[in-house]
């Protein structure tokens, strides 16, 4: 995330920390491990609570991982993961607009849903290009709240959708990201661009009460729910509703849910 004027729609409650720690390199940077090789530098741009900057760590080790989030109470909560001392690697607080690092710095800069909350994604691409070695990787990865599709149907997990779409525009994102990474990334002057897409799906029983009671919680409990109401983009009850849908959606047996992510892989 940057620093600068847009608002983090998700917000640092536990439910949505919650969900940051459960991203790995396979879940969350399938796209880009098979460029990742030991030795290599890598700067982890909007990294959160870490865990995924720690897991692509281990990819580059022995080389320099380094995670730079907005939030100094997040990256105080990342920097317990820089234990193993087999692992080089470091948090600080950080702007994607204005990044403290010389340029050509690493050889991989990356960034795991931070676009979509970015008033300019064209910029911070064009910063994450300039810290990158000529022959290095610009890599990100956002979703698309649009393309998500769930069953069965509820009215109030559309309204939800509705709702959640509007905060993020309202707060300087583009909640649909994912679709826009390749355009941003050709305004942003790379040559190369590898355009992908992979997908979340939470079916299981166990996936199912995760992801649907975290955002039980988020919709009642996070700064989502205070900037709804405080907006009037929705009532308590609204949000009581939405979080029902969620429950339900969670306990129903054919409940499924897919998060489809754009991805690019940039050089030159």
């Amino acid at each position: 995330m940057s620093s600068g004027s847009e608002r983090y729609t998700h917000g640092h409650h536990d439910s949505v920390l919650r969900s940051h720690r459960w991203r790995t390199a396979a879940n969350s940077a399938a796209y880009l491990r098979a460029d990742l090789r030991p030795g290599m530098e890598l700067l982890d741009v909007g990294c959160g609570p870490g865990t995924l900057t720690a897991d692509l760590a281990r990819l580059v080790a022995p080389g320099r991982a380094v995670g730079v989030d907005a939030s100094a109470d997040v990256v105080a909560v990342a920097a317990k993961l820089a234990v193993d001392p087999s692992v080089h690697l470091a948090f600080d607080t950080g702007d994607v607009y204005g990044l403290a690092f010389p340029a050509g710095s690493f050889d991989v800069v990356h960034a795991h849903q931070v676009l979509q909350h970015l008033a300019d994604p064209v910029a911070a691409l064009t910063e994450m290009r300039r810290v990158c070695r000529p022959g290095g990787i610009v890599a990100a990865r956002d979703g698309d709240y649009e393309a998500m599709t769930w069953a069965p149907a509820d009215p109030w997990l559309d309204r939800w959708l509705a709702t959640y779409r509007s905060m993020a525009r309202r707060n300087g994102g583009e909640p649909d990201a994912g679709r826009y990474l390749l355009g941003w990334a050709r305004q942003a002057g790379f040559p190369v661009v590898e355009p992908s897409a992979s997908v979340w799906c939470f079916a299981t029983p166990a996936d199912r009460a995760w992801w649907g009671g975290l955002w039980a919680e988020r919709v009642e409990e996070s700064s989502f729910a205070a900037q709804a109401v405080a907006e009037a983009l929705a009532s308590a009850d609204d949000l009581a509703a939405m979080a029902a849908a969620w429950r339900r959606w969670a306990e129903e047996p054919s409940g499924w849910f897919a998060v489809l992510h754009g991805e690019i892989r940039c050089r030159g």
